[in-house]
């Protein structure tokens, strides 16, 4: 039998050759993995890198805004009003493209924009919503000014209470953190009734003391004994200002109670202030100037005889009284010879109070032929519709360009309005009802509306001497404007990703707007949806009509 000529395998050799291939397959799977792995860490690099992009550039758009929103507050009043106003504004403050190709629409998805937005207020008071505009300063609470309100309150033989009244309309508030927030502001170590002091604050750890002067920021209230972040801060964990569905559905309440859990921050400022220049950016005439002479002068350039004689008879003492018609000699006071005494223009001049000391007053003076007669003022109740609005646009009892801290009646908030001194329901209800068209209104086209006396010369504080009396102890509280605002501004793009948020702080009362405060949010959750700050084609659209 012929055997065959060929050799046996070994089994092991074809095992070899098996693992050889599964060696080769697996190899050939890691580095297919590898390739995938490493493939898929660019791509996600390159979106890290893409993100951190927009993110830059977003921040380059809230610059632009910031920009933007300075120069347009730069505008004369007129301007700014025939432009849509502060208040709510959205062809001027809504989805503004930085750059922008109105004839290629699909090329400006990706363009970047910015937009201004605020918490508006519901017809109750209370901060609800959002607008497209910038909140003025003066229609919260001024903490650095609060110390300054003893004044008043020792002027009137009585407690320094004032600064905590004002506070304790706020949600939540305590007498003992009341004054403990005035303790750690104001200038000195003596303690409040229900405050403390450095005293205190030595004694914690780490140990600290009172700041015993301005804040610098509205996050150094955390400092001061009972001020806890739920309540600086509440359940308006993004700082938007009002409270969102998501933020009532995590603390478990209604939108309608938004008042009491927005937190104190959105009711707190350090930066309220009003100009103290007239409508053609002058000095107001300080009616209780030191010199008297001067001040004579500059009321003659100003007004007439009647109202210069008047004031400055007021300012040396003359004897105030009631005529009787019907046997006293009453003339204008432009017909009685007038001069001022050597010296009186000494520290012992009378002083005024508000401007409108002087409403219905009459003074005792003499005739050219020494007789005795009597001068009336020139504002009066029969005319004080027309008369306090002259007297509030070009005088003043406040030295300086600005008048700091007085609450803007207009746009105060419920919370703000209680703690106001004399503020009672019945008035805080007829601002809030007044306010309803007031404040859709960017005109505010009533003259009388633009200083706080229209809730006199409009009867919302009564009749006769005692209205008189409310509005004047009304007055160093309250205006009806303000001119340092804060804009919180979102840069943004159409497809969401890399927005950038912060707010800014504008003070008006100087020629050129001065920013006081410029704080990065993009940290914290936007807030608000695309559709909110400005779809694509509404801002195309924006951009066509402009």
């Amino acid at each position: 039998m012929k055997m065959s000529s060929r050799k046996p395998v070994a089994i092991g050799a074809k095992n070899r050759k098996g693992s050889l291939l599964l060696i080769v397959l697996v190899t050939v799977a890691i580095l297919a993995l590898s390739v995938l792995s490493f493939s898929s860490l660019m791509l996600v690099e390159e979106q890290a890198a893409r993100v951190m992009t927009r993110r830059i550039q977003s921040k380059y758009l809230v610059g632009s805004g910031m920009e933007y929103t300075r120069l347009f507050l730069a505008r004369p009043e007129s301007e700014i009003v025939e432009s849509g106003g502060l208040w709510d504004n959205q062809d001027t403050f809504r989805g503004v493209a930085a750059v922008a190709d109105i004839n290629n629409p699909q090329k400006n998805a990706s363009i970047g924009r910015f937009t201004l937005v605020a918490p508006g207020l519901s017809d109750d008071g209370i901060p609800e919503g959002t607008r497209y505009g910038v909140v003025n300063e003066s229609s919260k609470i001024n903490i650095n000014v609060l110390p300054y309100y003893d004044f008043y309150d020792l002027l009137a033989d009585e407690t320094a209470t004032t600064g905590r009244d004002i506070l304790l309309g706020l949600p939540d508030m305590t007498e003992e953190i009341a004054d403990s927030i005035l303790d750690f502001v104001d200038a000195d170590d003596e303690r409040r009734e229900y405050g403390v002091e450095s005293g205190y604050y030595s004694g914690q750890n780490p140990a600290y003391a009172a700041k015993n002067g301005p804040l610098d920021s509205i996050d150094e209230l955390l400092l001061v004994n009972g001020v806890t972040p739920e309540l600086l801060f509440g359940l308006d964990t993004n700082r938007n200002g009002v409270l969102d569905d998501s933020e009532a559905s995590l603390g478990n309440v209604s939108l309608t109670e938004a008042e009491s859990v927005l937190g104190w921050a959105n009711y707190l400022t350090l930066y309220s202030k009003e100009s103290n220049l007239n409508s053609e950016g002058l000095p107001k005439v300080n009616i209780n100037a030191e010199d008297l002479d001067q001040l004579y002068d500059d009321l003659k350039a100003t007004f007439n005889d009647d109202w210069a004689n008047f004031i400055l008879l007021y300012r040396l003492g003359a004897t105030q009284g009631v005529p009787d018609p019907a046997t006293d000699t009453i003339l204008p006071a432009s017909q009685v010879p007038f001069s001022i005494p050597d010296g009186a223009e000494s520290d012992n001049a009378f002083k005024f109070l508000t401007v409108i000391d002087m409403m219905d007053v009459s003074l005792q003076t003499e005739d050219a032929e020494g007789n005795m007669v009597w001068v009336e003022s020139p504002i009066s109740t029969l005319t004080a519709a027309s008369s306090i609005p002259i007297a509030m646009q070009s005088m003043t009892v406040y030295e300086g360009i600005s008048v700091p801290g007085r609450i803007n009646i207009r746009q105060a908030s419920r919370a703000v309005l209680s703690g106001i001194p004399g503020m009672d329901d019945e008035l805080l209800e007829d601002i809030i009802r007044l306010r309803e068209i007031d404040l859709d209104d960017p005109g505010f086209l009533d003259r009388n509306r633009k200083y706080e006396t229209f809730l006199l010369t409009e009867g919302m504080l009564g009749l006769g001497p005692e209205a008189k009396e409310r509005m004047i102890a009304l007055m160093p509280y309250i205006c009806s404007g303000g001119e340092v605002y804060r804009a919180e501004i979102v840069g943004y793009f159409g497809d969401g990703r890399g927005t950038s948020r912060a707010e800014v702080v504008f003070d008006t009362t100087l020629p050129v707007p001065q920013i006081l405060l410029w704080r990065d949010k993009s940290h914290l959750q936007t807030g608000y949806s695309i559709e909110a700050l400005g779809s694509e084609l509404e801002a195309i659209g924006s951009q066509l009509d402009r």
